[in-house]
């Protein structure tokens, strides 16, 4: 009877592991000192030209990067001038451009108020999965369907660009 008592005790004490597990998968890190020490040069890019090369990799970064930022606003600057000097009708491209922004403006609205209905955002995953699975069977996986594809999408840009 106290063998079958003791069993019972052992089986409802519950184990807890000897070693305590950390629960982030972030390795463990020493702090960092904020003294003199931490600043210093590694020995490695002393010995030789390596301290002369992160230098030089320093200098050549800080160089380009604000001489090719600059020339590259100016640029975009002049062209978008002449541009917008070479239109004829202006004010059709400032509703289009107001329009535009207006469209995206109300299209997020509309995706936030959809999106704050509790169910309606994973129905319409579902219904983006599902359209994405007919056309990849629909247009993609076969190869005459890939040619037919092409040919449409020629067809649309000839349409866009007023050739056809």
């Amino acid at each position: 009877m106290t063998v079958a008592a003791s069993m019972a005790m052992a089986v409802m004490v519950p184990r807890v592991p000897s070693v305590s597990a950390r629960c982030s998968a972030v390795p463990y890190l020493p702090p960092r000192s904020f003294g003199r020490s931490s600043f210093t040069v590694p020995a490695k890019l002393l010995s030789g030209n390596g301290l002369h090369k992160v230098e030089l990799m320093k200098t050549r970064a800080s160089s380009s990067d604000e001489t090719s930022t600059a020339i590259d606003t100016n640029e975009l600057f002049t062209d978008l001038k002449e541009k917008w000097d070479g239109l004829e009708n202006k004010t059709t491209v400032i509703i289009y451009g107001g329009g535009a922004i207006v469209a995206v403006w109300l299209s997020s609205i509309v995706v936030g108020a959809i999106n704050s209905v509790p169910l309606l955002p994973k129905v319409m995953e579902l219904v983006g999965l599902g359209y994405t699975g007919w056309f990849v069977y629909r247009y993609l996986l076969f190869k005459s369907s890939r040619k037919e594809l092409a040919e449409d999408i020629d067809s649309l840009k000839k349409k866009i660009a007023g050739t056809e």
